[in-house]
């Protein structure tokens, strides 16, 4: 039998005990140590789980093959620093830190030591988006368009990032991952004290296709839509639903009249859950074999959506100080 995967995990509140429960059900991977600044769930979940509280870096570190971060996005960059003086793989949850100069530190750092930075976009595994982009793969239409929707009530449990960082940054990536480099951006958005809290912006790529995003956590409702326009076709992506619809559009030519329909196809959406393919997706990255669709986001995808979003919070930020809506 292979030697197991030893993993470090930084990080247990309420939403990163997922990371722990996946974690325990993958083969030949063992969760060597735990860390939280929350002692007493520590205990209570390292005495469940029987797994080792991490107590001394130097000795404890040593003996991981990687380690998962999954701690408030402002203490990112600190253990992110810690742990690289002793494992090479790492992964964090988006973004990859709270700052763009903290960050552009830390894909330096990955250079110099070599570092396999795993950056958490989750929805780069949601089942419903590789669907989308297997559609887009497999067809040779120009994208005119994508509409990002993603909206969310404010959680308690996020108080240091605004909603560009905390719910946009997804989006962000997804776009640049489709429709890749930037040309202009515009953007307007909602502050509330300092904080972004509604955010639209429209991206122009260099390709000349256009990404329009909308987050907000001022809204109740729970949505994630994707809406793509092309030259020929509609296509629809529920990601909370994993459903992908696709309406294609055909012309009859009747002597001086024009019909237009259009045809609606279902595709069907399979695939794992989300977070257990990224984490395979990371298991594999210590393992030195290569991500199994070639989605695997690193320090450098990290670095560019993490710079779009800096550019769409200074955007509304300027405009707020000018009393702009």
């Amino acid at each position: 039998m292979d030697k197991p995967i030893r993993i470090a995990l930084f990080g247990i509140g309420k939403m990163e005990q997922n990371h722990l429960r996946i974690l325990n059900m993958l083969k030949n991977v063992e969760i060597a140590f735990l860390y939280d600044t929350n002692l007493e769930l520590c205990q209570s979940l390292s005495k469940a789980f029987d797994i080792k509280i991490l107590e001394n870096l130097d000795t404890d570190l040593k003996s991981c093959d990687g380690a998962i971060i999954v701690t408030p996005t402002f203490t990112h960059f600190d253990y992110i620093n810690k742990v690289s003086d002793y494992v090479k793989n790492i992964f964090v949850e988006k973004p990859l830190t709270n700052t763009l100069e903290s960050t552009q530190v830390i894909v330096n750092l990955a250079r110099e030591k070599h570092l396999n930075i795993q950056v958490g976009f989750i929805e780069r595994y949601n089942p419903a988006v590789l669907t989308l982009k297997h559609i887009l793969a497999h067809n040779n239409h120009k994208i005119i368009n994508i509409d990002f929707i993603r909206t969310n009530k404010m959680s308690s449990r996020i108080t240091d990032c605004d909603v560009v960082i905390d719910l946009m940054i997804h989006d962000v990536d997804l776009a640049l991952s489709i429709n890749g480099d930037v040309r202009d951006i515009y953007a307007h958005g909602v502050v509330i004290g300092d904080m972004i809290e509604y955010a639209r912006a429209c991206i122009i790529h260099t390709n000349g296709s256009f990404s329009n995003i909308v987050a907000s956590r001022i809204t109740e409702k729970r949505r994630r839509q994707i809406s793509i326009t092309t030259e020929s076709e509609y296509i629809d992506c529920n990601l909370l639903r994993k459903e992908v619809f696709v309406d294609k559009q055909s012309v009859e030519q009747r002597l001086d009249n024009v019909s237009i329909s259009a045809n609606t196809e279902t595709i069907e959406v399979r695939g794992q859950e989300s977070l257990l393919s990224e984490l395979i997706d990371f298991v594999n990255m210590c393992k030195n074999m290569p991500s199994v669709n070639g989605n695997r986001p690193n320090q450098d995808d990290g670095m560019r959506a993490m710079q779009i979003a800096h550019k769409i919070q200074d955007i509304i930020h300027s405009q707020a100080k000018q009393g702009v809506k």
